[in-house]
């Protein structure tokens, strides 16, 4: 058992990730094109919150080649390393509890079952010039601390980055007796 703090999900109480009293500035030293990341909002403008109830949501990194490949090269290995040691920082820090890196879209099956027939599609549902590359879980505050945290990624630049609220599993069990 943990000596942690407990916090209060769902009716369920779960120990709570230890929060440090200020988020320092990444100094990453990396960017697209001569910018340096994070370029919008320094993590350091986030409050300590002690006692908040922190929500979760989900990262997601979508990828457009075309962008990809038109970067220096080099810059795509000096990105990825950025990241690594930014992820590394947003951990410490106890916002980022999950992140991974998905295969590219040519090895996708896409499953579907209609009228109790099962169909197995090669490669991913829609073609699209931007596709999902990987994601991170991560806790904050409220959406606005969430858009903070994925606007010091650099990959809005080769793509898109979306924000989306995670649906609290465990309350959902609760709310139909599971």
């Amino acid at each position: 058992m943990t000596d942690r703090p407990l916090r209060s999900v769902g009716g369920a109480s779960f120990p709570a990730h230890p929060r440090p009293q200020a988020y320092p500035i990444p100094r990453l030293g990396y960017g697209f094109r001569g910018e340096s990341w994070p370029s919008l909002w320094p993590l350091s403008t986030l409050s300590p919150r002690l006692s908040e109830t922190l929500m979760k949501f989900l990262v997601m990194i979508y990828n457009d080649d075309a962008l990809m490949d038109a970067l220096p090269p080099g810059q795509y290995d000096e990105m990825m390393n950025g990241c690594f040691k930014h992820a590394d920082e947003l951990r410490a820090d106890g916002h980022l509890l999950d992140s991974m890196q998905l295969q590219p879209p040519a090895k996708t099956k896409t499953i579907r079952v209609r009228n109790n027939r099962t169909t197995i599609i090669d490669g991913p549902f829609a073609e699209t010039r931007e596709y999902l590359g990987g994601f991170n879980l991560i806790e904050a505050a409220d959406i606005h601390e969430a858009v903070r945290i994925a606007q010091s990624f650099p990959w809005a630049a080769t793509g898109c980055i979306e924000v989306r609220p995670v649906h609290d599993i465990d309350a959902e069990r609760v709310r139909v007796g599971a």
